[in-house]
């Protein structure tokens, strides 16, 4: 069987329990030092986070997910200005093999988070906010073990990525830099050196969406992340994310969600627990 981060088969892991939670630290919070136990993955919407592992010191960027392995030292600092929101995937695993704890060694400690991590997460909140979360202990496994091989599969995808065409990854960095801005596909095309309808079928190509679906799916899921993290009005959060109108605002969500943004709120406080870190 191969081993390593590129193979086709993942080595096995036993899960025997999986639980999710949700936290938000205030500016210049901590926590740890501890050994970590198990397999586990921070989910990071807002702020910002250090983590120190075994001393050795990394920054953790927004809006990724990072992968925690068992035995390591760790101690958290965060953004010492803001609050800093993130949710966490604890999967408790069974003895590793030395085959697969060798193999974890060779990922990253983080990935962008996507929107697929997000939603396993939800779900994994909601099962446990039910008063009958105990009987859904083996589900919560399946959907521990879902999201370390979801991390193992992205992974695998960034490296892919690399293959994309420049223009595509200029223009999602810009898009990710000025999204609250009045961006649009002229000023995109500029910055990355091509013409607008060139540009669309590089994103149609590597993306499978244009550029202005991407912009506003971006801004979809920025709004998302402040309206679970903070006491923002809509109208607030509308502007900082690039939305003209509340109303806009308002009515893509639920597009996207199915949901008002009051029911994403409440639904988010709901299933918040405060564990740590």
């Amino acid at each position: 069987m191969n081993s390593g981060p590129g193979a086709d088969r993942y080595p096995p892991f036993i899960v025997n329990r999986a639980k999710a939670g949700t936290v938000i630290y205030p500016p210049g919070g901590t926590f740890g030092p501890r050994v970590q136990q198990d397999l586990q993955l921070v989910l990071l919407h807002t702020g910002g986070m250090c983590i120190h592992i075994d001393g050795t010191a990394h920054h953790v960027p927004t809006g990724h997910v990072a992968l925690l392995k068992p035995g390591k030292v760790e101690y958290f600092e965060f953004a010492g200005k803001e609050e800093t929101w993130h949710r966490w995937i604890e999967v408790k695993v069974g003895p590793l093999s030395e085959e697969t704890a060798a193999w974890l060694e060779q990922l990253p400690l983080y990935i962008p988070l996507s929107d697929k991590m997000n939603q396993l997460t939800d779900l994994m909140l909601t099962m446990e906010s039910n008063e009958g979360g105990s009987r859904f202990k083996e589900v919560l496994c399946s959907l521990g073990r879902s999201a370390v091989l979801l991390f193992l599969t992205e992974q695998q995808y960034m490296d892919k990525v690399k293959h994309k065409h420049p223009a595509v990854l200029i223009a999602k960095e810009e898009i990710q830099r000025r999204f609250a801005e009045e961006l649009d596909l002229t000023a995109l095309s500029i910055c990355t050196n091509t013409s607008p309808e060139h540009l669309i079928r590089l994103f149609r190509r590597d993306e499978g969406i244009t550029p202005t679906q991407y912009l506003w799916r971006y801004r979809v899921m920025r709004g998302l992340e402040l309206l679970r993290s903070t006491g923002l009005g809509i109208g607030e959060i509308a502007d900082r994310v690039g939305f003209k109108t509340s109303y806009h605002f308002a009515r893509t969500i639920k597009q996207h969600t199915k949901k008002t943004p009051t029911e994403v709120r409440r639904e988010s406080w709901h299933n918040s627990s405060g564990s740590s870190p």
